[in-house]
């Protein structure tokens, strides 16, 4: 039964890598041709290009709307000294789930009709050469051919007595899109969703945040705060009503924090900060600011005029007063919600642009539902644990934990600039020295504020302080070479010293940066080349070349291969040049990617991250054009 089990599963294989190359050596599935309504125009005319793209039955063209990693179809108009300038308009595409990329993107089938009104140059004169360029990936349900890219072609005669020409009108159900790449979209009547996949990483997020709020309500400047507002409540008319508005407030405050920094990091390109030193540098500041914050070094305060003013107008009543009571309280709160606010908004600078809206409103909703809830349901005021020392413990255990999360963002700055002053032995020490101390502190062996000396040790600060001291031991083989597992991707890769050589885990030697030299190797060995396109900030990365590669029947075949890692996001030259090459010759700006190529320079087949051992397995086998 089990064998043959194994050889269905070996003729799948073996039928899947027939069925690719025999795809590769097959002609372009996707035709393109070029046509207008005017072969003759006066100079300064719009002429009409009609671009269509005959696709064969069972194959797909991605649309130009899609975001870069997953291939968009780009459309240019080379340059003409006769054309001053052009738009692009796609037809609506549909949106399925794909089986090759797993996600949810743009396709057409059968045929796809773009415009391109071209307005010539009032100078004009003669015949002037209209060419498309075409750059696209075609893919069916089992697998992608290797980006391609074609011209097609329309000469008009620009001529003073040629007819006027009727003025392009955008045919329905088509949007303009930004000639040159994946695309701003510039009018649609009814743009996509999200993908499944953001939408999932937002949910993620927000409910992150969610509790981020939910946690801020046991700090000391909060806690204490519950029971006196929800009797105000109570003592007014429409009780649970005024407690919706006092939500509101905090809502409004937060959500308005978060609109500012999206206003503010949105035009940078937020998703290429990643990698960048100033960005990492902010972000780390935040948390150790607010770290210190909570250890007790100082205390952030915010003028005391402005929060004057507010409560004043907050105890005009109504609706209004309650309202700006909220927005009061959320200022006046800000000095202990600020290390969960401060980290929240930094990190998601480095994310999508409407995170941090959506990262506020999920944190003021979870800092805001104890009142509301308590409104409602006063009754259980009276099952609330009484303010005490634990709010101090818990405040102090923060400092350490935001400690170590700020050493996280320096050791990617010190991995972009290359200074090798953060090493993997320094980071899990000064880890291990964070996570200690804050087991010691609730041993009540280090004395800070929150634990005095005849207090007694109860269960959960006893387990609380002993999984802290257990995850600071675990961290120790770290510092000798030894894998960390899910940490991995978040703690600097060995370079030598105590950990060893940039041996991986599986005995497999990696080059950097040289991917000349890489191929040249492959050519002399007679080997496959690997080549990753990686990055110092990308955890995804991390973890790949931590856990994945060291499996034993990954790393038996990933040693008959040349392997390269190629670093995209450092600030250095090769850097440059290693995002310019995956962006030219592989379509892509994603990381991690790995693509297989022969001695000849051909795309076997390509990767990214999964966790699926069999599936990238697969990938490393493939020894025919995919």
């Amino acid at each position: 039964m089990n064998l043959s089990r194994e050889l269905a599963k070996l003729a799948g294989l073996a039928a899947c890598v027939a069925a690719s190359a025999f795809a590769q050596q097959r002609l372009d599935p996707v035709q393109w041709s070029m046509t207008s309504t005017a072969d003759v125009a006066k100079a300064g005319a719009t002429v009409p290009l009609h671009l269509t793209a005959k696709i064969e039955p069972g194959w797909h063209l991605y649309s130009l709307t899609i975001p870069k990693h997953l291939y968009p179809t780009k459309i240019t108009l080379t340059d003409n000294p006769g054309v001053e300038s052009y738009k692009v308009y796609q037809p609506q595409p549909v949106r399925t789930m794909d089986p090759n990329l797993k996600e949810e993107v743009e396709t057409f089938s059968n045929q796809a009709e773009f415009w391109i009104p071209a307005t010539l140059k009032n100078d004009a004169a003669g015949p002037v050469e209209l060419t498309a360029q075409v750059r696209y990936r075609v893919c069916d349900d089992k697998q992608c051919l290797n980006p391609k890219t074609k011209t097609a072609s329309f000469k008009v005669t620009a001529a003073a007595f040629a007819p006027a020409i009727e003025e392009f009108k955008v045919p329905a159900g088509h949007t303009e899109v930004k000639p040159g790449g994946p695309a701003d979209v510039a009018s649609a009547v009814n743009p996509p969703p999200a993908p499944a996949a953001s939408q999932q990483g937002l949910a993620t997020f927000a409910l992150a945040a969610f509790g981020f709020g939910l946690a801020a309500i046991f700090t000391p400047c909060v806690f204490p705060m519950i029971p006196i507002t929800v009797s105000f409540f109570l003592n007014q008319r429409g009780g649970i009503v005024q407690a919706l508005v006092f939500s509101l407030g905090i809502v409004v405050l937060f959500c308005a924090l978060g609109l500012g920094v999206t206003a503010l990091a949105g035009p940078v390109g937020i998703a290429q900060l990643g990698g960048n030193p100033w960005v990492n540098a902010f972000i780390a500041l935040v948390f150790g600011i607010f770290a210190l914050s909570l250890l007790g070094a100082f205390e952030i305060t915010l003028p005391s005029s402005m929060l004057t003013r507010l409560d004043s107008a907050s105890r005009r009543g109504g609706y209004f007063g309650t309202l700006l009571m909220g927005l009061t309280f959320s200022l006046t709160s800000f000095a202990c919600v600020g290390p969960f606010v401060g980290p929240l908004l930094a990190s998601s600078v480095q994310a999508q642009g409407a995170q941090p809206v959506v990262g506020m409103a999920a944190f003021a909703t979870g800092l805001a539902s104890p009142f509301f809830f308590l409104a409602a349901f006063p009754s259980y005021l009276k099952k609330l644990p009484k303010s005490g020392g634990w709010m101090a413990r818990v405040k102090i255990v923060m400092g350490f934990v935001l400690l170590a999360i700020m050493l996280k963002y320096l050791s990617t700055i010190d991995q972009v600039l290359q200074t090798n002053l953060l090493t993997r032995e320094r980071f899990l020490a000064a880890w291990f020295v964070l996570f200690a101390m804050a087991g010691l502190y609730l041993l009540g062996l280090l004395r800070l504020e929150g634990i005095e000396a005849e207090d007694k040790l109860g269960i959960g600060r006893l387990l609380f302080a002993g999984g802290f001291l257990i995850l600071a031991v675990s961290l120790l083989p770290g510092m000798f070479g030894a894998p960390l597992g899910e940490l991995d991707a978040f703690v600097p890769a060995a370079t030598g010293g105590l950990a060893g050589n940039t041996t991986s885990a599986g005995g497999l030697q990696w080059m950097k940066n040289d991917y000349r030299a890489a191929l040249e190797r492959g050519r002399q060995e007679n080997k496959l080349v690997l080549v990753t396109f990686t990055g110092y900030a990308c955890t995804n990365c991390h973890w790949m070349k931590a856990n994945m590669f060291p499996r034993p029947e990954i790393a038996d075949v990933a040693k008959d291969l040349v392997l390269v890692e190629l670093y995209t996001d450092g600030s250095d030259a090769a850097s440059e040049e290693n995002a310019k090459l995956e962006d030219t010759k592989f379509a892509s700006v994603s990381t991690p990617l790995f693509v297989l190529l022969d001695d000849h320079e051909n795309v076997l087949a390509t990767s990214g991250y999964t966790r699926d051992t069999q599936e990238f397995l697969a990938f490393l086998r493939t020894r025919s054009k995919a």
